[in-house]
């Protein structure tokens, strides 16, 4: 089908350019016959060209594909017959038909109603009593399950810098808080640590960002201190030698001759 509507086409401009030279120029113009010549001399060499890069050894140019490592969800864990969190506590929504409970239950969820059933697992494991909503072990169950949630959805699309901002402003109040919760109450650090499963690590005394200035300033910084330092070096070697030789004992003086 393509050779064809190529042959048409070659056969249409061919049949076109006669005519517009021949009747610009005062000429005769080629007849059908001759112009289906030129066409099919056209197609035969497109035909060998194409069979000439295709007989051609492929050379790898493209590098080849990486597949994504598949990035562990927290909501895995959530069963598509749990009741959302409105209805938990409700004991008529486990009596439902069975129409009914679709719509109570993680079924029919959205993403936003199973992060919220997630968020109250969490605190569950570590408030410190039933109608506990404020505390410093809330707030870190509450970051948690959302910093999770974030590095899920940066691992299908790193490109998302908004999401990646709101990210890091969620690790750093988290981390404020877990800082507070160590200084105030270490009992309750460890156990959210150990439940949450939260790996804290101190902070460096300094810390400073790396760049190309930087670097280069430290690099010359550190070669005039060691410069400095060896002048310092030969400065008190020459005072040692100095000394030493002003220390040394002075010869005696030969004694008077008797007069004569």
């Amino acid at each position: 089908m393509v050779l064809k509507n190529v042959f048409r086409s070659t056969l249409l401009g061919l049949r076109t350019w006669s005519v517009f030279s021949g009747a610009r120029q005062g000429k005769t113009v080629l007849p059908v016959s001759q112009c289906r010549f030129y066409a099919n001399w056209t197609l035969t060499g497109i035909c060998k060209r194409d069979e000439t890069l295709l007989n051609q050894p492929v050379r790898q140019y493209a590098r080849p594909s990486r597949k994504k490592q598949e990035f562990p969800s927290q909501l895995q864990d959530l069963h598509t017959s749990m009741l959302k969190h409105e209805y938990a506590s409700i004991p008529l929504a486990q009596s439902v038909d069975d129409v009914v409970k679709k719509l109570l239950t993680l079924e029919l969820a959205n993403h936003r109603e199973k992060l919220q059933l997630k968020e109250e697992q969490l605190i569950a494991k570590v408030r410190r009593d039933e109608n506990d909503r404020s505390s410093t072990e809330v707030k870190v169950a509450i970051l948690t399950a959302r910093i999770r949630n974030f590095q899920e959805h940066l691992h299908k699309h790193p490109k998302d810098k908004a999401n990646k901002r709101w990210m890091l402003m969620a690790i750093d109040r988290r981390k404020k808080q877990l800082k507070l919760l160590r200084m105030t109450r270490y009992d309750s650090f460890e156990k959210v640590c150990q439940e949450l499963g939260i790996t804290y690590t101190f902070p460096p005394e300094y810390y400073r960002r790396v760049t190309r200035r930087w670097l280069a300033k430290k690099a010359f910084c550190n070669k005039v201190f060691q410069e400095v330092q060896k002048q310092k070096a030969e400065q008190r070697e020459k005072q040692r030698a100095a000394e030493a030789k002003g220390k040394e004992p002075t010869s005696s003086t030969e004694p008077q001759g008797a007069v004569a």
